[in-house]
């Protein structure tokens, strides 16, 4: 009976199975075929038996001879109820029909319906292994018998599923195989141990030590520190201070590991793969996972444990130990409403997350938190070979809390990014405040005053620390291990911001008192300044998280866990760190340089004229003249903010030429660019092939180079023809060809002319054939067999580089061809993750099955369900696994699964990509991964780089060192690479501007940008080519995360969190992926607020928190540029062109009623002007604003100009960027600015991120006017149209030729999604856009319709109010997509104080214009009443009309109804009319009140839309309750039939609400009725012009007229309708037109009435 070895102080045993004697130099070489089990002989302690882990009856053990017996019958799916709690796992173990029987077949792994991995040559059966590299001849140290015998152990043990036993059995076999086909097979399984459970990198072993487990390895015992920070116990036995030293713990746990048996080992793995493979959700929480392999283990050495001879019942880990997890977190999320699972009205603070969940394990408080279900027992207090049987009683809801609050706020942008704001406010502030002298000084000037003004930068970064620490409080929770660093920071801060604001009262007392000058102010004024200057480099450089309490290098215990996983970023070598810091000073160096001369200079004249500037002889009836003396004050206040944007921008633009600038030179020195010469390069392709593609350091070289290159060259060559890549005529001159060479029939190989001269004039021209990107077009087909390229890529290398194998075979093409797939089946599997399957309809299962035997190695991970065995219990579903090879079921006619899991429920909790990559992910094969998606292709000529990608993760040449024994070796301390990045090649950049956009995007983001901030330590994973460590993504919560919502942009985040726990992540240059991108503006702009949308969450996350607070300065602002930055900078361009043009409105109130005066071209002052004000100085700096902002916009196109240079020539870079110019793309580039803004501000606010499929569609389908301005009025139009009308008033009292640039933004901003739309500009189309747009405008109203005005208008305003929970009266249906309603923290800044805020802003410049005496020199009447009647008339009248409608339709309507159907539509109809016309008849009098004066009219508009825009969203968002999911509350008001509507007892609180709504409807139906008019008007003249459409398109999608798709055929009888159509509402537009010029010129018409 074998014997458990010493236990080491960790619970290691030191060896617990017999002692090698085969090989006495050889310590691991073990291959004694005996099986193993652990028993106990010294200790007969009874731990009682328990129910959930006993069968009822009991069964013979599996080491006896009837376990084998091929007879016994074995149901592949035994019943199960895993639903009920009583013990319904008392069946007998059936052993499975795979289990090992007569003649040695294998036991498990490979059943007949399995991938075959070897084939029969016609030899004795098992001639060849399925596992080559793990075969005895090489001295394995365990047989694969003996490894199976582990696994069926461990199952019997744990109640594994059998069918995940058998997939993690041939899991561990590809990877012992994978790794021995480089190394020993003792080393192999030596290194995995290492990587998994034991090593310097192993997570786990990390874990271990930051939970402290290493100080007892018992958490609940009191000598833990960690737990004597909750409750200190006295009297009790100190341990000595040796033991508790990290160091003396690391090395036992080396010894430990170093004296372990290699079956430990792989009993370890393998236990640990046991459990991670039935983990569904807890594979996202990888240090709960830990805890659990930790106390498996524990228990499985146990007497408890080994004593057992029943196996415990399949599938009783599921159900006690990931079931229990699983539910706590899917109830996070979910509750249950009838039957149906439904999302719960939580945001991201409310849940519970999985990295809440994670983080409990991180501290050995955490762990003790963990309680039973009697309420008393910690789980800690039990001996640790106990834990795991307590699993199935532990109360979960107990144990976890929330560990970082995800609040929807701008202070995470505060807490997070809080060095931007210090080095950017701090020191505009420093610049500023020195130039502004007029602000503060005396007369005369004082210089201990300037000083110490200045200085007053010092306390502006204090205070912006302040305000982030107390916004840090908000998020994470005062417990143990946050407060106290945060308090002591607080209190430091306190202390700095006296010291640096103090002195400044003193000064200013001496310098404004009676002894002026004084020295000791003098001197407090500069130790005041250098002490400023010192804070505020330090808050600028130093993390905050590395105050007071080091979270990244501290030495205390206690932050070791906060070190381990999210601050051990990998360390960069010399010359990259420098270059990193080097950029960053040249960045910072320019950009303060720059700002100084050009911003800051430029406004020290305008502050100074402005500063005294008091306007005269103007006088309120109100305010008298305050407003008079104050605009200046006002003005220049937000030109002061104006300055301060404007400063955050040119920091950006100079991150973007220096980024480029090092991209470029490092590309160059990686020899990628074009200017390297050609000629050079195809004449030693040959020579490359030879020493980089193929292996020919292994190989036995017996043929010339030139035969073994050809035959590489010439599979590219027909690849590339039967892709369409490639003509005819061309392939005969590409291929290599054998020709004779003289006498006696000798053969030689002929190169391709294409290597030897490129001069040849015949070679010139086009080599691809016109349209054949067309080709490489998207289906999942396209995708399936462009990566499964992999696989002959594989078989060409292993054939040319092993000539021996064609030699061996002697013609035989088809074993040759088994050889070469059984090579390739090996070393490549492409798994589709399709969840969808089991529910296909006819066509798609069709589909399927077309790809299943195109390619029979293809592998499907589907979802399967099965009706629960109980009453109401949740259904059963599984993970299932087919190929091309399954055999068919005849009963079902579908595929039996290799392999068939169940889960512990619905694995679809969050956005479902990550979900479903979690599903699937058990069934990966080998050591890398890559994940794309289905819409990307792969070459061949790509695919046979694949060995050189792999080599890029630094485990190819293997260490021969023992990763125990020589722990600290240099081999061992180097970060593991866990992600090597690509680029992708975008094949429908040709296809119109807006394919080559989204292309351009692509190539600068992921090829310039990537390589750069690869080189710099910068890059995080953005998915789609990406290569990925799979052993170590899997051991740290997988490759993607999951929370709904929170983690939408799911790839990145796996990159942060591998580059937070040490993981380095490359870019490679030398291969690429193809990948289709969006081609219409809708789906590019759906991507765009996707991508938007999920960097908002991004800036809610803990992993920005983490980032943003522990990076150094440098690896931090590559972070911020590279990631958030570019976001921010969107919303500060949009930002600033807002706050310009309010600015501007505030000069040209200036320079419309004041005198301004006048000075020569030499700058001298024109004598005369008595009273004038001085603003030349202003419209200079107005002048330097535009070229600012205009320069910002501009820079974006400057790397893609320098990528293309770089790539393909100065002409073709030119000329693409002359295309882009030419096809407006400035004008898509503001429009998607903006969307990315709206998205981020919208999702900061009021949350709502979701999953958006993005079309891969050719767009060329003409969308209509209505739903164009449904879709983007929100985002932009609304925005864009308030803009264009304050830039109306601008230009009318500033002209100047640089406001242009503004006119063609603001424009862009409301026409952009139209100038889009393919065909846009026919004539007769367009008209029948008019009629489709009036009838959206009305219908709706009698009955419900999808498509009305009425369902967008209140889709808009439930992202404020939210749905009601429950439709009363009818079947309650709550979807998941149910919207909550906004929390007024959301609301209060956006929804009130902002618009507020605003429409104030332009009352004080109406009143400020209005308080000048007219022309006949009496004072106007007071502007304010003017301004309240003109702006509450409206809506006024609309409360009476609706009120008096509500009246009539309350009494007669359920009488007219029966009668009249329609009588609700004309109610409706009356007030909508009634509205437009008050609308319009208060306008008309505003224009009578203001004399026809036009900037008056305007500026009185503007503060009227204001107005209106503000009551109207102060309405909404306090006064409105939720909204019903149905219409019927706007069919009762117009109908007057109130009841039969469903709505229960909210019959009476209805009406009220309806006319708040009603009265807020009419208003914005009546804008939006003017706001469609005025863009159809925009739109109009290019119709009038011939030929227009075919321009249009020509630049639309880059074709020629003749190669342009043509409109749409009709019938006779649908032209004659269309016909009619057009001429019926074309005249009723024309109508319209005039109408429209007759009351913006009615005071013409009035003039000449009068005069005739």
């Amino acid at each position: 009976m074998p014997r458990t070895g010493p236990t080491s102080q960790e619970g290691y045993p030191s060896s617990s199975s017999p002692p090698s004697t085969d090989n006495q130099h050889d310590p691991f070489n073990n291959n004694n075929g005996q099986r193993r089990y652990y028993d106990n002989e010294s200790e007969n302690v009874d731990y009682g038996r328990r129910d959930t882990y006993a069968s009822d009856s009991s069964n013979a053990g599996l080491n006896e001879q009837n376990f084998y017996d091929q007879n016994g019958t074995y149901d592949p799916y035994p019943p199960q109820d895993t639903d009920s709690d009583v013990d319904v796992y008392g069946q007998k173990y059936t052993p499975s029909a795979e289990s090992l029987g007569p003649g040695g077949h294998p036991r498990m792994g490979i059943p007949e319906s399995s991938t075959p991995t070897f084939m029969d040559y016609g030899g004795p059966a098992g001639t060849r292994e399925a596992y080559p590299a793990w075969n005895p001849e090489r001295q394995i140290p365990l047989s694969k018998e003996e490894i199976e015998d582990i696994f069926l152990d461990l199952t019997q043990k744990f109640g594994f599923q059998r069918d995940s036993m058998r997939n993690m059995f041939d899991f561990v076999m590809q990877l012992l195989d994978s790794r021995s086909s480089r190394m020993s097979p003792n080393q192999a399984l030596l290194t995995l141990h290492a990587d998994y459970i034991g090593g310097h990198h192993a997570n786990y072993r990390k874990w271990y030590f930051a939970a402290q487990l290493d100080l007892d390895d018992a958490v609940g015992q009191v000598q833990n520190p960690g737990l004597n920070r909750l409750k200190s116990k006295r009297g009790k036995e100190k341990r000595p201070a040796h033991q508790k030293s990290l160091n003396n713990a690391l090395d036992r746990w080396r010894q430990a590991m170093h004296n372990m048996s290699q079956y430990d080992r792989l009993r370890q793995i393998a236990l640990y793969l046991l459990l991670w493979g039935e983990a569904a959700q807890v594979r996202f929480v990888p240090e709960c996972l830990a805890f659990i392999f930790k106390c498996a283990d524990d228990y499985y050495r146990s007497p408890e444990c080994q004593n057992r001879v029943d196996p415990v019942p399949e599938g009783l880990y599921l159900k006690t130990v990931v079931k229990p997890l699983y539910r706590f977190i899917r109830d996070q999320g979910y509750e249950v409403v009838d039957g149906k699972f439904v999302r719960r009205e939580k945001d991201h603070d409310e849940i519970i997350g999985y990295d809440d969940v994670n983080q409990l394990f991180w501290y050995p408080e955490g762990i003790a938190r963990i309680v039973l279900t009697d309420k008393t027992t910690r789980l800690v207090d039990l001996p640790p070979a106990q834990r795991f049987m307590r699993f199935d009683r532990i109360d979960w809801n107990r144990a976890f809390f929330k560990t970082y609050y995800e609040k929807r706020s701008f202070g995470h942008l505060l807490v997070n990014f809080n060095r931007i704001w210090v080095i950017h406010i701090a020191m505009y502030y420093f610049y500023t405040s020195f130039n502004s002298p007029t602000v503060y000084q005396t007369t005369p000037s004082s210089p201990a005053l300037t000083w110490s003004v200045v200085a007053l930068g010092g306390a502006v970064a204090t205070i912006i620390m302040i305000l982030a620490t107390l916004a840090e409080f908000s998020y994470i929770p005062t417990t143990w291990n946050n407060s106290s660093h945060l308090t002591r920071r607080l209190v430091f801060l306190l202390i700095t911001l006296g010291l640096t604001c103090g002195p400044t009262f003193y000064v200013v007392i001496a310098e404004h008192g009676s002894n002026p000058g004084g020295s000791l102010a003098y001197i407090l004024g500069i130790v005041q300044f250098f002490i400023s200057v010192a804070a505020t480099l330090l808050f600028a450089v130093m993390p905050s998280g590395r105050m007071f309490g080091d979270r990244v290098a501290g030495k205390s215990r206690k932050y070791l866990a906060s070190q381990t996983f999210t601050a051990s970023y990998p360390s960069l070598d010399r010359t990259p760190r420098l270059a990193s810091i080097f950029l960053w000073l040249l960045v910072f160096g320019c950009k303060f340089t720059e700002s100084y001369f050009f911003l800051t200079l430029s406004f020290k004249d305008p502050i100074r004229v402005m500063v005294g500037m008091k306007v005269q002889a103007c006088n309120d009836k109100y305010f008298g003249n305050n407003l008079c003396t104050n605009q200046a004050a006002f003005t220049l206040t937000i030109m002061y903010f104006m300055d301060l944007v404007l400063y955050f921008l040119d920091t950006f633009l100079w991150y973007v030429i220096w980024n480029t600038v090092y991209s470029i030179g490092r590309s160059f020195s990686l020899g990628l660019s074009i200017w390297t010469p050609w000629k050079d390069i195809y004449t030693r392709l040959p020579k490359r092939i030879y020493a980089k593609l193929l292996a020919t350091g292994d190989m036995e070289v017996k043929y010339k180079p030139k035969v073994l290159v050809s035959q590489i060259w010439n599979a590219i060559i027909i690849s590339m023809y039967r892709e369409h890549l490639l003509s005819i005529d061309h392939v005969q001159k590409l291929l290599y060809h054998q020709v004779d060479t003289g006498p006696g029939g000798r053969r030689a190989l002929r190169a391709p002319p294409f290597f030897l001269s490129q001069g040849d004039k015949k070679l010139k021209g086009e080599f691809f054939p016109p349209g054949s990107e067309a080709e490489r077009r998207q289906t999942l087909y396209r995708t399936v067999s462009g990566m499964m390229n992999y696989s002959k890529a594989i078989k060409l290398l292993y054939r040319v580089e092993n000539p021996e194998v064609v030699q061996l075979f002697g013609g035989n093409t088809d074993k040759l061809e088994r050889e070469l797939e059984r090579m390739a089946r090996r070393k490549f599997k492409f798994l589709v993750s399709m969840q969808r399957y089991s529910k296909f309809n006819k066509e798609e299962h069709e589909n399927a099955e077309f790809l299943l035997r195109a390619y029979p190695d293809l592998q499907i991970a589907y979802l399967e369900e099965e009706p629960s065995r109980k009453e109401g219990g949740d259904p059963r579903i599984f993970s299932s696994l087919i190929d091309g090879h399954s055999e068919f079921v005849p009963e079902t006619g579908r595929r039996r699964p290799k392999f068939r899991i169940e889960l512990p429920g619905n694995p679809i909790l969050g956005d479902g990509k990550s979900d479903n990559q979690n599903h699937a992910i058990i069934f990966y094969r080998g050591e890398y991964l890559q994940l794309i998606d289905a819409n990307q292709d792969n070459y061949l000529e790509e695919c046979l780089k694949i060995r050189n990608i792999l080599a890029e993760f630094e485990e190819y040449t293997v260490s021969s060192q023992s990763p125990y024994a020589q722990w600290g070796h240099k081999d061992f301390k180097k970060s593991p690479v866990a992600i090597v990045g690509a680029r992708e090649y975008i094949f429908s950049e040709n296809i119109g501007i807006l394919g080559d956009l989204a292309a351009g995007k692509e190539q600068t983001f992921g090829t310039l940008a990537a390589r750069s901030m690869a080189w710099i330590g910068g890059k995080l994973h953005y998915g789609h080519p990406d290569f990925l460590n799979g052993l170590y993504m899997c051991t740290r919560g997988g490759v993607s995360k999951a929370q709904k919502g929170l983690h939408l942009n799911e790839d990145i985040y796996a990159g942060m969190n591998a580059f937070g726990r040490g993981g380095r992540i490359k870019h490679t240059e030398y291969y690429q992926c193809g990948k289709g991108r969006d081609l219409g503006f809708g789906t590019i702009l759906n991507f765009q607020t996707k991508i938007g949308t999920g960097m908002g969450e991004q800036m809610l996350s803990r992993e920005y928190y983490y980032l943003g607070t522990q990076l150094p300065i440098d690896r931090f602002l590559t972070f911020y540029y590279g990631h958030p930055g570019f976001h921010i900078n969107n919303m500060l361009v949009i930002l600033s062109v807002q706050v310009f043009i309010v600015t501007l409105v505030f000069l040209g109130t200036l320079n419309s009623q004041l005198v301004i005066c006048k000075y020569t071209d030499d700058g001298q002052f024109i004598g005369g002007q008595a009273g004038c004000y001085n603003l030349v100085p202003v419209f200079d700096w107005i002048r330097h604003c535009i070229i600012s902002i205009f320069l910002v916009f501009m820079i974006s196109f400057l790397p893609l100009f320098l990528q293309e240079l770089v790539e393909r020539g100065t002409w073709k870079a030119i000329f693409r960027l002359a295309k882009q110019f030419g096809s407006l793309s400035p004008v898509f580039e503001i429009f998607s600015t903006q969307i990315y803004t709206h998205s981020i501000l919208s999702n900061l606010t009021l949350g709502g991120a979701r999953y958006i499929a993005t079309g891969r569609g050719f767009a060329t389908t003409r969308i209509y006017f209505n739903i164009l301005f449904s879709r983007f009025a929100g985002p932009g139009i609304y925005l864009g149209m308030r803009t264009l009308i304050s830039l109306l008033y601008v230009t009318l009292t500033i002209w100047t030729p640089y406001l242009i640039y503004f006119w063609i933004s603001i424009v862009s901003l409301c026409l952009a999604p139209f100038l889009f739309n393919p065909h846009q500009f026919v004539f007769s189309d367009f008209i029948i856009d008019y009629r489709e747009f009036l009838r959206w405008m009305c219908r709706g109203n009698s009955r419900s319709h999808n498509n009305s005005w009425i369902g967008y208008c209140r889709l808009s305003r439930t992202m404020i109010t939210g749905y009601k929970k429950k439709r009363l009266g009818h079947p309650s249906e709550k979807l998941s997509g149910d919207v909550p309603r906004a929390g007024w923290r959301a609301v209060i800044f956006s929804e009130v104080i902002f618009p507020v805020f605003m429409a104030a802003l332009f009352v004080i410049a109406y009143m400020f214009v209005k308080s000048f005496p007219g022309s006949n020199g009496k004072q106007p009447p007071s502007p304010l009443i003017r301004i309240a009647v003109i702006s509450l008339g409206p809506i006024v009248w609309n409360a009476a009309i609706l009120l008096t409608l509500f009246l009539f339709s309350l009494f007669l309507g359920p009488m007219f109804e029966t009668t009249f159907p329609n009588f609700g539509t004309m109610m409706a109809f009356i007030a909508h009319v009634l509205g437009a016309v008050g609308m319009i008849g208060f306008f008309e009098f505003l224009w009578f009140l203001e004399l026809w004066d036009v900037s008056h009219a305007v500026l009185g508009l503007i503060a009227v839309i204001a107005i209106q825009r503000a009551i109207h969203k102060i309405l909404i968002s306090v006064f409105l309750s939720r909204e019903f999911k149905h219409d019927e509350t706007n069919r009762a008001w117009w109908s007057g039939r109130w009841y039969g509507r469903g709505l229960g007892a909210h019959v009476m609180s209805q009406p009220p609400r309806e006319f708040l709504v009603k009265i807020i409807e009419l208003s914005l139906w009546s804008s939006d009725l003017l706001l469609g008019h005025v863009l159809l008007f925009m739109l109009t003249p290019p119709i009038l012009i011939p030929y227009f459409d075919r321009f249009h398109a020509t630049i639309l999608f880059w074709l020629r007229p003749s190669k342009q798709i043509r409109a749409p055929l009709y019938s006779i009888k649908q032209k004659k309708q269309r016909r009619w159509l057009v001429v019926k509402y074309g005249i009723v537009y024309v109508v319209v037109i005039a109408a429209f010029v007759v009351l913006i010129a009615l005071r013409t018409f009035l003039v000449v009435i009068i005069s005739s």
